[in-house]
């Protein structure tokens, strides 16, 4: 069983990673961002305090990530382990994770702010069917258009260059000490993920299969 958690700035590629890394291993990706977007959508209880903390670019309170967390994990759907996409980005969510769990390695994404902020930017998202698209690094084959259903290609929300920069002082504020955290306690690798995302998943790779 393998267990991991990906962690990074917003826009560092973390949930292509998660993919590609789930994709190799046969393990259940568990995205943060897409279980907050499923409450959005289905209009849950949670759903209006998520809505106002993603719009306006600050981070969903600690309480209530802990128990989509908790309530994720206990489904144990997770055979042959898990890559969390997402959590933690607070002290208090690492102490209860580490508390409550453990995992194999931390990954740890590192990409330049100004890079972070091209990409976050050039993100579209597929009205009808939530595909995803840059226009700098992976871009549509006709503007504006999905190539896989022909939806509309919009931008998210809370992409805006205020939202972002708040996230970005959030993550120094909030994230990079946790960092240090799980250094202590568990496997963290740092891998530059600057370049096209196949070359760094095959950096995660072989950085995960080196002997320790």
């Amino acid at each position: 069983m393998r267990k991991y958690i990906i962690m990074g700035p917003q826009g560092s590629g973390k949930g292509t990673q998660a993919k590609l890394l789930a994709q190799a291993f046969d393990l259940s990706h568990i995205s943060m961002g897409e279980i907050f977007r499923w409450h959005l959508a289905n209009q849950t209880k949670l759903a209006a305090r998520i809505q106002h903390c993603m719009t306006s670019g600050r981070l969903v309170p600690d309480d209530t990530v802990e128990e989509v967390v908790r309530t994720r994990l206990d489904l144990h759907d997770w055979n042959h382990g898990f890559v969390l996409d997402g959590f933690p980005r607070t002290a208090p969510q690492a102490r209860f994770f580490l508390e409550s769990y453990d995992v194999d390695a931390v990954i740890l994404l590192v990409v330049r702010e100004e890079v972070v902020k091209k990409r976050i930017l050039g993100r579209r998202l597929c009205e009808k069917c939530g595909e995803d698209f840059n226009i700098h690094f992976s871009p549509p084959k006709a503007e504006g258009v999905c190539d896989t259903c022909g939806g509309l290609l919009v931008a998210r929300e809370d992409d805006t260059a205020e939202a972002i920069d708040l996230r970005l002082s959030e993550y120094r504020a909030k994230t990079e000490p946790i960092i240090e955290m799980f250094r202590n306690k568990e496997r963290v690798i740092d891998v530059l993920a600057e370049g096209d995302s196949y070359s760094v998943h095959q950096e995660i790779i072989q950085e995960l299969e080196r002997e320790v």
